[in-house]
């Protein structure tokens, strides 16, 4: 896996992934920033959220779950003084679906946070605490 990221000017910079994808990161105007892009932290959380859900839903589709929506909600801390790092980080899932089981989608959670989701898994072993849980929202 390979990123390249640019300098544009004051605190802007383009990521572009290996699969020729970019992101606009730009940090706020007292940073030297224009407020024009996500903060680079904020694409570390976002990349969480995306690995975690993509493992829910991977999941959940292949026990046959009735699903109509995954919402992640993320909130994290960081700490007080430079570095500031993660120091913790929680996921909030929001399953939606039609009869879904709830030990399925426990499960899911269970084996994204523990086997899949190797962002949660390695920014874990870094000492970030990372919790998980979920609701369920049922549709007609």
């Amino acid at each position: 896996m390979k990123a390249h990221i640019k300098w544009v000017d004051g605190a802007m910079f383009l990521g572009e992934s290996g699969s020729g994808h970019t992101l606009v990161m730009d940090g706020p105007p007292e940073a030297g920033g224009r407020n024009m892009g996500v903060r680079p932290m904020e694409t570390v959380l976002i990349g969480l959220g995306g690995c975690a859900s993509y493992d829910v839903v991977s999941i959940l589709k292949k026990s046959r779950q009735d699903i109509r929506d995954v919402h992640a909600v993320l909130e994290a801390e960081r700490a007080d003084s430079e570095p500031k790092v993660f120091t913790s980080i929680h996921v909030h899932f929001i399953v939606t679906g039609k009869n879904l089981k709830e030990a399925q989608v426990k499960r899911a959670v269970e084996l994204s946070a523990e086997k899949y989701c190797s962002a949660s898994i390695m920014l874990g072993r870094a000492g970030v605490q990372i919790s998980h849980d979920y609701e369920i929202v049922e549709v007609d």
